[in-house]
């Protein structure tokens, strides 16, 4: 069953950090390595047609292949999914190379959590702990409340006792903390919140609440 959005991905592109680039738009008339087929490729397509600038193809049908193009800087640039380019970004290959996101993206779309369909139970636990861990992240403020008590779970139908969203908040943290310590500063990756922010501080993470 699909359920809530936990993570917002971006189609973004990567250059060296020495590179004059510091806008995708800045790439026209340069190489971006880029795998064939895949979405990415349409977004580069639609990207620099709506600047009416050319571009110059790099397509590969193996990562291995893209990657160490890239890494020898056979390509001035290489595309994919930010969460794909801040990996890759780990291995500098045999020149050392540091690299860096460009800051806008090519196209979003949301990474949902799913479930099975026989398993309703499982389903709306999953949903709930999802929408809480985003709550959590909330501030408190004069027009609305905030905190894991936002929007509080009473469902012992599901198996879950009156501290159930207390108790995962304890052990876990808000989706900031995993977001930090998995894709963040705190975490090899090192990936901005960007899109992910909560949606009060003007990202696109929404859950219910009651005001």
């Amino acid at each position: 069953m699909p359920g809530p959005t936990v993570f917002v991905e971006s189609n973004a592109v990567m250059v060296a950090s020495n590179s004059a680039a510091h806008h995708v738009s800045d790439l026209g008339g340069q190489s971006i390595c880029f795998m064939i087929g895949s979405s990415v490729e349409r977004s580069l397509t639609a990207y620099f047609g709506a600047l009416h600038k050319n571009w110059f193809r790099r397509p590969f049908s193996e990562d291995g292949e893209m990657i160490d193009t890239y890494n020898v800087q056979n390509c001035h640039a290489i595309a994919g999914e930010i969460a794909t380019l801040a990996n890759i970004r780990l291995d500098s290959g045999v020149n050392r190379l540091s690299s860096r996101i460009l800051p806008e993206p090519l196209t979003t779309f949301p990474i949902i959590a799913a479930t099975g369909t026989e398993d309703a139970q499982w389903s709306a636990i999953v949903g709930w702990t999802v929408h809480t861990l985003i709550n959590a992240e909330r501030p408190e403020t004069r027009w609305y409340a905030g905190g894991a008590g936002v929007m509080p779970i009473f469902a012992p139908e599901l198996g879950l006792d009156k501290e159930w969203q207390r108790h995962v908040i304890t052990s876990v943290g808000n989706y900031g903390d995993i977001f930090d310590r998995n894709l963040g500063k705190g975490s090899l990756l090192k990936l901005d919140r960007g899109l992910n922010t909560n949606h009060s501080r003007g990202g696109l993470l929404l859950s219910p609440f009651l005001e």
